[in-house]
């Protein structure tokens, strides 16, 4: 089976040479301890691109979701050729012509596996009709029905009790006693009744919700069975599954995931790209140039995965194999990204002093360390690692990852409260420069839209009225060219994805920024056409304004 591609398949080979980095795959070595890492470069990227214009044109690959991959590797004699992987199942096959095949291991386990999935699925299936059971809402609406019935009458029969009060007290006035003993044994049985009439009503509750309680109980218990079930099954096949599932490293080493992860992993390990590429080049005397990740398909489920973004490794799956799967790896060339002298990995500074730096951040790149661990590569922790103070660094604003352009860092905590009351007092200039997928046909304008971020649906945002915060943006257009246009935007405020959704949305300019999926741009481009081009501030300790610039790269 040909699993090994020329780059023609995917790019022009004479266009483009860019090496430079924006993610770096990387682990530990079990045995030396050191740090091995592996670039997804700009060349990397660019071959994903073109495997994705190969995918839209064909449907299969847009029925599922699922995470794709290409591997750049040179063979011995010096020339490149490409890898691709998809993770786990593509349309149910394991193996598909052109394709990296499934780490071994998968075959031993096939015929329990396809068992175990069948079981599985009658699992699921009986737990759909469980959840689906009609005397739930029948139960819920005979509940509400007699909830109101009570209510009412407790509210008849306190309006009773309160008349039956001011009786008492006028006939206690005007009554003889023979006349009043019988009035009030009349009004103490009115009292008894409604008592009695309430306690019917209750047993009638009783009599018609009971039965149903009971079947809604037994249906539970039978849910909490079958899930009890499903989690055992699942176990013992990932079990099964990782004792047979075995992995090779540069070294030659060959390890079991049981091995690699003794404490148990999630479904699904070693089915992923990474481990699937790295395996098969490392078992094939193939040296691992760069990699690239990105999802395609639908979005997933929970919609933290975007169509045509490019991702790092999962932090639960792939991750804790990096370090194995790298060991034996020749050392990594050094990054081209720009360097400060004596510095391993950093970014063009733009101004430096005693107090704060403003750094030029290329796409790709966090401004901060995220909340997992594949996601800790950051301008921050860049500078964390490189300058003395490091530690004393704090970003006094961020830009979105695939956002380039001018990030200010503060020194020291006096410097970053001085700085970031200007910015939330809106007395910092910002300038950006972004290309729109489509043609601007007003020159210049101000858009005012009220942005909000759906909790459940991080981290898109929202054009919405009612729960929106105030979001104001000036555009001016510089040029238009065929089916793009060239903008120039002023935010007045500083919303999360303020300027993505002002494009995108038809109450702003109705046009998604080239490259910016997340809001519905289609085009195939290398990366969100939107760079943070100026920054005029007025210096907090010297007491002077800062028209910081850095030159637009697209």
């Amino acid at each position: 089976m040909v699993v090994l591609h020329p780059l023609s398949d995917f790019i022009d080979c004479d266009a483009i040479r860019d090496s430079s980095c924006s993610y770096w795959y990387e682990g530990r070595c079990l045995e030396s301890g050191d740090r091995l890492k592996l670039p997804r470069t700009s060349m990397s990227e660019a071959i994903a691109h073109g495997l994705m214009q190969q995918l839209a044109n064909n449907d299969c690959y847009s029925r599922e979701g699922k995470m794709y991959g290409i591997l750049l590797i040179e063979l011995p004699n010096g020339e490149q050729w490409v890898l691709k992987a998809f993770s786990g199942l593509l349309n149910g096959c394991s193996v598909v012509e052109g394709w990296v095949p499934p780490i071994p291991g998968r075959d031993e386990v096939a015929f329990e596996e396809a068992r175990t999935l069948a079981q599985l699925d009658a699992i699921k299936q009986e737990l759909l009709t469980l959840k689906q059971l009609t005397e739930r809402q029948q139960y819920e609406t005979l509940l509400h029905d007699f909830e109101q019935q009570l209510q009412a009458m407790s509210d008849r029969h306190r309006d009773c009790k309160h008349q039956r009060q001011e009786k008492r007290q006028q006939i206690c006035k005007t009554l003889s006693p023979e006349a009043l003993t019988i009035a009030l044994e009349q009004l103490d049985e009115e009292s008894r009744q409604q008592g009695i009439e309430r306690r019917q009503l209750k047993r009638q509750q009783n009599g018609r919700l009971q039965p149903l309680q009971q079947l809604i109980a037994a249906t539970d218990a039978r849910i909490s069975e079958l899930k009890q079930q499903r989690k055992v099954l699942s176990r013992q096949l990932q079990a099964q599954m990782q004792a047979s599932y075995s992995l090779t490293n540069f070294s030659g080493r060959s390890q079991s995931l049981q091995e690699l992860m003794p404490g148990g992993s999630p479904t699904g390990t070693g089915d992923c790209c990474a481990p699937k590429l790295l395996h098969y080049a490392a078992t094939h005397n193939l040296k691992p140039l760069a990699m690239a990740e990105f999802w395609w398909g639908v979005s997933s489920v929970n919609q933290d995965k975007i169509p045509g973004e490019f991702y790092g490794a999962c932090a639960e799956r792939c991750q804790p194999l990096m370090g194995f799967l790298l060991s034996g790896l020749r050392p990594n060339p050094p990054t081209l990204l720009p360097c400060r002298e004596g510095a391993e990995v950093t970014l063009p500074i733009i101004y430096e002093d005693e107090w704060l730096i403003a750094v030029n951040k290329p796409a790709g790149l966090l401004s901060v360390p995220g909340r997992y661990r594949d996601r800790q590569d950051s301008v921050l922790s860049r500078f964390g690692h490189l300058l003395p103070d490091g530690m004393s660094l704090a970003s006094v604003h961020r830009l979105d990852q695939e956002t380039s352009g001018i990030l200010l860092l503060a020194r020291d905590r006096q410097t970053h409260r001085q700085l970031s009351q200007q910015f939330q007092q809106r007395q910092v200039h910002k300038v950006y420069e972004a290309i729109l997928s489509g043609v601007v046909t007003v020159e210049q304008g101000v858009i005012d839209l009220p942005l909000w971020g759906d909790p459940e649906n991080r981290p898109y945002q929202k054009v919405d009225w009612q729960h929106g915060k105030p979001s104001l943006t000036h555009f001016q257009v510089m040029a238009r060219e065929k089916d793009y246009t060239r903008l120039e935007f002023t935010p007045l405020t500083g919303r999360t994805h303020q300027l993505r959704v002002h494009a995108a949305d038809v109450r702003g300019l109705g046009i998604a920024i080239l490259g910016d999926r997340l809001y519905g741009c289609c085009a195939v481009a290398s990366r969100l056409h939107l760079h943070a081009r100026e920054l005029r501030f007025k210096h907090p300790q010297l007491e002077k304004t800062l028209h910081l610039q850095a030159i637009t790269p697209f």
